[in-house]
């Protein structure tokens, strides 16, 4: 089969609550221009369009987004609403709360959880949904979630909201949610060229509960910081020729392998890059080749650390 035919059925599901997804989907940031978060060259609208319902054909039913994910002209709801609504019925879209942007694109403070329903509606206004099935939580620094985290369970008791998730934790945050309210999801930092002891217990603290754990940057490509060193680059590099993949293509199927909870949400506007993304999912990884690339993750940092 070659990538175009490879749909992301191959790479196995997993449930969010009682929604059962393809563990791979696709991330909708990238899709607003060269600087999502900043003034780079906008996106062009109708590629954009066809990548997500290319995406949707390939079998993705998991799309990530967030209402603070636009560029200059550019928004990602926006895209996906005009590509995809209406929505079928196996589509999981889940979004973000938290961060906020004003309409210049300037960085604000975080939320205070009495704003976090006008977040939920602006979602689901710029998506055109009545409820949005699975919103996180980004922690933007905070010691304690609780009192956010509330606020989200109660919009989720309202019925504007169908399950609940966390970004940027650590277990102990993990732990004080699930005291609160269910946790389908946590989305963290995570990726081969990324060490994180700390990462990788809220990893394993998620299989335990039967959580999914939903890394984001995990092909730390120029979306990401902290991207490849060239040691990593020549491991990775001789796997992927093993494979005749590319070293995304690897990155993608080592996260996969890292326990049948995690989830990929690799995300592109260039429709090959798509295809990769997805076909990466039929990729398997032999022992020799995963203990190999596992000893890139598990090097000593340089010069980072959790915070």
């Amino acid at each position: 089969m070659t990538a175009e035919t490879i749909t992301a059925a191959a790479a196995g599901t997993w449930r969010l609550g009682e929604l059962t997804v393809n563990r791979i989907g696709f991330g909708a940031m990238r899709l607003t221009g060269s600087a999502a978060f900043h003034h780079g060259t906008p996106s062009d609208r109708a590629r954009s369009i066809a990548v997500l319902r290319r995406a949707v054909e390939l079998g993705v039913d998991h799309i990530d987004t967030a209402a603070f994910y636009f560029s200059s002209l550019r928004s990602a709801n926006e895209l996906i609403n005009s590509a995809l609504a209406p929505y079928a019925d196996e589509l999981v879209i889940a979004t973000k709360v938290g961060p906020f942007r004003d309409y210049a694109g300037e960085w604000g403070a975080a939320a205070r959880p009495d704003q976090l329903r006008s977040h939920v509606e602006e979602n689901l206004r710029q998506l055109g949904r009545d409820h949005l099935d699975l919103v996180y939580l980004r922690r933007m620094g905070q010691d304690s979630i609780a009192e956010h985290f509330g606020a989200l369970a109660d919009l989720r008791d309202a019925g504007l909201i169908r399950h609940l998730g966390i970004s940027d934790v650590r277990t102990r945050h993990l732990d004080e949610a699930r005291g609160i309210a269910p946790v389908v999801s946590v989305q963290n930092r995570y990726g081969l060229d990324f060490p994180s002891p700390e990462g990788d217990a809220v990893l394993r603290a998620c299989g335990e509960h039967g959580i999914a754990f939903v890394p984001f940057f995990a092909i730390a490509g120029n979306g990401g910081a902290l991207g490849p060193g060239e040691g990593d680059e020549a491991e990775v590099t001789a796997v992927a020729e093993a494979h005749d993949a590319t070293p995304a293509q690897i990155r993608l199927a080592w996260t996969l392998r890292q326990g049948p909870h995690v989830l990929a949400i690799p995300g592109t506007g260039n429709p090959d890059h798509l295809a990769e993304n997805i076909a990466a999912g039929a990729l398997r990884l032999t022992d020799a080749q995963l203990t190999r690339l596992d000893a890139l993750h598990t090097r000593e940092p340089e010069g980072t650390g959790d915070e």
